[in-house]
């Protein structure tokens, strides 16, 4: 009896060790504190904004293939350059101000660019003349992104491909 007791005591401490309390709103999966509206509001499907066909055409490339979902979207694409790594990135809660400071922690290039009339941050990493990004504030909340790196050769623009995807993820985001 006395061990039993001496359990529960010892059970009883590790699990009120465990609790925490959470100060704050609770949100629907894909809410923000800022409001949201109709756009980018499924989550999982915004990674289908911008169609594979659409993907692969703009950065040169015949064959596609799906990598990674989620707030990340990875595809491969293969063309006459070579293999194509193309990246889509939504943050809801994500601002072009907080987008900077890591480019800048990074050592990234950024420049201010317009994309829709829009501000926008064309990054690129040192060095590396065959990827660029783009990242734009999205139509409700947060910001969205591209990024296109290709193999090292000759290829198109990166940076005009990712303002091209970016270009189109706002048109089909209305």
């Amino acid at each position: 009896m006395v061990v039993a007791a001496a359990g529960a005591v010892g059970l009883l401490a590790v699990s009120s060790g465990c609790g925490k309390t959470v100060t704050g709103t609770a949100l629907p999966i894909g809410g923000s504190a800022t409001g949201i509206g109709d756009d980018f509001r499924n989550l999982l499907t915004e990674c289908d904004t911008v169609t594979e066909d659409q993907i692969a055409k703009v950065v040169g490339g015949e064959g596609i293939e799906r990598g990674f979902f989620g707030a990340i979207c990875r595809w491969d694409i293969t063309g006459s350059s070579g293999n194509i790594k193309v990246t889509f990135n939504w943050f809801e809660s994500g601002s072009l101000d907080v987008e900077r400071q890591t480019l800048a922690k990074l050592k990234y290039e950024a420049t201010d660019i317009t994309v829709q009339g829009r501000k926008a941050i064309q990054e690129r990493r040192p060095n590396d003349p065959d990827s660029c990004g783009v990242t734009v504030g999205a139509l409700d909340t947060g910001i969205v992104g591209w990024w296109v790196q290709y193999r090292p050769g000759a290829h198109p623009d990166a940076c005009e491909a990712a303002s091209k995807l970016t270009d189109l993820t706002l048109n089909l985001s209305r």
